[in-house]
């Protein structure tokens, strides 16, 4: 049985082109419509397959927890303001955390909304009851389902969390300002029976049930203490019992019997420094045994811990000893405070110098998110009892897969300057997970190589073509060279760095097999012979396929394995599933339409299948089938209302000439009410490509870009065309491309010459404002955060990143492919602040002025020059804003004001007065 949702009453239209219909007409969409438009969230499909859970949001409002029993496809519960839902693995109880509701988040202070608190609803799937726990910090549920246990935060009069009211108590050890102590719950489900435990921290429950490791915290410290407790007879047992003591991490063996965890002491009160010692405590035995590393490493409160899925490895963090921190000086009595030393101290100050590495907004992002609390891989073998250190200072970063024998470490710190200007190349290596040792594969690579799951060897893409390397020789061979009926390069890429290729697809799990992505199809290379066999036909049809990965940790395919492809039709943009059977080479197409199919989950233990179909009038909900595909079910119905609006034509493919001759694809929707031979208003939102949304369902929120339906559901066509272009002349090629892009809307009759619109952000909203001062064929443009002036913006900092914005020019997205010393005149040409004077397009300019990506003092060039030069334009600064608007309330204004200038000029219809004079400033 399907849900059924009310609709919202009829609300006033916001839209100002709309037109009164009669009752039994679809309506036009309004702006309050797409608040109720829902996804899903936090999507969980139980292990056995039977049950779906997934938090249902709206685009404005509170959200809902849903559980379907997908043996009937019953919606069996319901939670008001459910998210995060949790599958236990016997699929006994899907768990929600209960938020507060919109109004009061929106309502309360800044103080008041860290107060609020949280409920947990367990839903039990056989009996579909559900139970409330209020006031939940964080909870754990044993595999069973049998025991819950959670922290409580309670009432101030009963027990204080916060564990730092003493820091000016010398004598007491107190415990960081983050670590807070609450209340233990732990439940027995079964039979109701609970015990409470007070003042604790970290907890783990063991997921066989055997019991609860937990560590107490103190006001003072002195009664810090890591304990156990038996859940089968409520017993508590001190391990460790010492003045500070403290866990900053715990997890157990997947049998339940074994734990491993970190611990601390609070008496060192510097966090970075502090040891925390990794140990294994054996439960059933009572046994505890400390894990060192051979090169005295040690761990800190930051880092990771993590079994395999059989538990035998531990994977743990570590990493050298931090020098000690230096004293500061500080003023202390009158002889210090004329002191040049301890004066110095007291300096703001950050020193650039051209030999850094990094420039310096770079170096502080870095260390702040990296950095400050870097630790390296090692991992603990439980046969054998040994640590194997897998990444570390020469090689920092490492792809972990727990399951994997060979992992892929790498290393950027000799290409960080380059970073600047030049783009991410690192040196890559594989590392062996049983001893550590590590094979060299590729140096100074801007790609990712693929480590195949015996490490004897490694695939490269270099040069336009795959690579083999055989790791112990050393032995390097070309795959893709003499195969001269297929594309191994990105085609489509048109920046001025190295051509990157297809991607490589996976390994067979001996090794053998190599399996490499062509731009249309998979091809598996015998590892010994390089023999290569092309196991898709695409290329024939235009049909792009790629393999569809949904196990977690997959190490390679078996040879008789069959595999869930995506196959995308370049030419008609329509997306099918299909199987490949890897032993008789089989290929199948399982489902398929006028649409796209996404898969989207597999139960691990059952053949049950989770995939979605879209096309702008489908939402994509959740459908169920099996991995034979045999009569696939449809499960939900999130958005019903859908069948209630006018919500524009079929979209349709429009074809047309880039710049160079290319031949190019857009894709066009027509309004609702559109009649063959009328001449429209057309609305352009475009970035680079486009036409790939062909069958995407239409994001239904408001923010920096249309929303389509609005559109095309208020008299409005809309057009997304493909752009391609010219490495050192962006401006002119976009600009060109979109030309001929909109003369085919003319000339096939769809668009009204005098009503077409173009709308773009960032790097669209650079082409936007470029295309104006070169044609006047658009009659209103809406720019949001475009670079202006490139003479300006090479020489800034993507505060975001804190990189330099050089890269972006010299080989990153505005092509320019030159420094500016190189070609200022390149520069110059592709820069629309300089050509102000030519603009006869009312403009509407729009940028957060705490954009990260592009400096908004670009957008107040533009706005300047063009205001010299007395020009229809308006610029509309969002404070608070990062690129993209964040806050709601300038969301909905933003969308709103798009629509009403659109509607002012390219309808005619009345200016509102911000658009007339603007508004003038106040502050009460």
């Amino acid at each position: 049985m399907k849900p059924i949702y009310s609709l919202l009453s009829a609300s006033i239209l916001l839209a100002g082109s709309a037109h009164t219909l009669a009752s039994s007409e679809k309506q036009p969409l309004e702006f309050k419509d797409v608040f109720d438009f829902r996804y899903a969230q936090d999507t969980v499909l139980s292990e056995n397959g039977q049950f779906l859970s997934f938090s249902a949001q709206p685009y404005r409002g509170d959200n809902s927890g849903h559980v379907y029993d997908l043996t009937t496809n019953e919606l069996i519960a319901q939670v008001p303001r459910g998210e995060k839902p949790h599958i236990n693995k016997s699929a006994t109880w899907v768990a929600f955390t209960q938020t507060p509701s919109l109004l009061t988040l929106e309502t309360a202070s800044k103080e008041e909304k860290k107060k609020l608190p949280s409920q947990l609803v367990l839903v039990n799937t056989q009996t579909k009851q559900q139970q409330t726990f209020d006031n939940v910090v964080d909870y754990q549920l044993s595999n069973d389902g049998t025991w819950l246990t959670y922290r409580e935060k309670a009432d101030n009069s009963k027990l204080s969390s916060d564990n730092s009211k003493n820091k000016d108590d010398s004598a007491g050890i107190t415990s960081d300002k983050k670590d807070k102590a609450y209340e233990l719950v732990i439940i027995n489900l079964n039979n109701d029976h609970l015990q409470r435990i007070q003042r604790v921290g970290q907890y783990s429950l063991s997921p066989t049930g055997l019991g609860v490791l937990f560590n107490q915290l103190s006001d003072d410290g002195s009664d810090n203490r890591i304990s156990f407790v038996e859940l089968n007879n409520s017993q508590q047992h001190i391990l460790f019992d010492e003045p500070g003591i403290t866990l900053s991490r715990a997890t157990w063996h997947p049998d339940g019997e074994l734990i491993a965890f970190y611990q601390g002491n609070y008496v060192n009160n510097d966090v970075r420094r502090r040891h925390y010692q990794l140990t294994l405590w054996d439960a059933k035995n009572n046994t505890t045994k400390q894990i060192s590393n051979p090169q005295q490493w040690f761990s800190g409160k930051t880092a990771s811990l993590k079994w395999s899925e059989q538990g035998e490895r531990l994977y743990f963090e570590n990493r050298p000893t931090l020098a000690p921190k230096e004293q500061a000086l500080k003023y202390k009595d009158d002889a210090s405070l004329t002191d040049f030393d301890t004066i110095r101290a007291q300096k703001g100050l950050k020193i650039w110098h051209n030999n850094d590495p990094e420039i310096k907004t770079r170096e502080v992002k870095t260390w702040e998110e990296t950095n400050k609390h870097r630790h390296y891989q090692a991992v603990y073998h439980l046969n054998g009892e040994r640590v194997a250190q897998l990444s570390d200072t020469r090689t920092p970063s490492i792809e972990l897969n727990t399951e994997a024998e060979f992992l892929l470490v790498s290393n950027d710190q000799p290409y960080l300057e380059q970073i600047m200007y030049n783009g991410f190349y690192r040196d890559y290596y594989a590392v062996q997970v049983t001893t550590g040792a590590k094979h060299f594969i590729v140096k100074e690579s801007p790609f990712t190589p693929s480590v195949s799951p015996t490490g004897q060897h490694a695939l490269l893409f270099k040069d336009q073509h795959v690579w083999l390397k055989t790791l112990d020789s050393q032995k390097v061979s070309v795959l893709t060279k003499a195969i001269r009926d297929a594309i191994f390069a990105d085609d489509k890429h048109d920046y001025p760095e190295p051509q990157p290729g297809y991607g490589f697809a996976g390994w067979q799990l001996d090794g053998s097999v190599a399996y490499v992505y062509s731009k249309y199809d998979i091809w598996a290379f015998d590892v010994n012979t390089l023999e290569a066999t092309r196991l898709t036909q695409g290329k024939e049809t235009q049909t792009q396929y790629r393999i569809v990965q949904l196990e977690d940790n997959k190490l390679g395919f078996a040879n008789n394995e069959t595999l869930f492809l995506s196959a995308h039709n370049l030419q008609n943009k329509q997306t099918h599933i299909a199987t490949l059977a890897l032993d008789s080479g089989k290929l199948t197409k399982v489902l398929s339409d006028a649409a796209r199919f996404d898969l989207v989950k597999k139960a691990k233990h059952s053949d049950k299948v989770i995939f979605t179909k879209q096309s702008y009038h489908q939402f994509p909900d959740y459908w169920q089938t099996d991995t034979q595909f045999n009569t696939p079910q449809k499960v939900t119905d999130l958005n019903p209302q859908l069948s209630q609006f006018a919500w524009g034509q079929k979209p349709e493919l429009v074809q047309y000439k880039g710049y160079n001759g290319e031949d190019l694809q857009g894709v066009l929707i027509k309004p609702a009410n559109y009649k063959e031979g009328d001449q429209v208003p057309v609305v352009i939102y475009f970035y680079r490509y486009m036409s790939q949304r062909m069958y995407d369902f239409p994001k239904m929120e408001l923010n920096h870009r249309p929303n389509f339906p609005m559109f095309t559901s208020n008299g409005y066509a809309l057009f997304l065309p493909d752009i391609r272009f010219e490495i050192g002349h962006p401006g002119r090629s976009s600009t060109q491309t979109m030309i001929n892009a909109t003369q085919k809307l003319i000339d096939i009759g769809v668009a009204d010459p005098n009503r077409i619109g173009l709308q773009g952000h960032s790097w669209a909203g650079y082409q936007s404002a470029f295309m104006v001062t070169q044609t006047d064929m658009f009659k209103a443009v809406v720019s949001g955060a475009p670079v202006s002036n490139m003479t300006s913006a090479y020489s800034g900092i993507r505060l975001k990143s804190g990189l330099a914005r050089q890269f972006q020019y010299e080989s990153g997205q505005s092509r320019i492919g030159k420094t500016l010393a190189e070609a200022p005149e390149l520069y110059i040409e592709n820069s629309p602040v300089f050509f102000a004077d030519k603009v006869n397009t009312p403009i509407l300019i729009m940028f957060g002025d705490e954009d990260g990506a592009v400096p908004w003092q670009e957008g107040i060039q533009y706005y300047l020059a063009l205001r010299r030069h007395n020009k229809d334009a308006i610029f509309l600064q969002y404070e608070g804003e990062p690129h993209h608007l964040k806050q709601f309330p300038n969301q909905l204004d933003f969308s709103i004001r798009m629509m009403e200038y659109f509607d002012h000029h390219l309808k005619s219809l009345p200016a509102p007065n911000w658009i007339k004079q603007g508004e003038a400033y106040t502050a009460e």
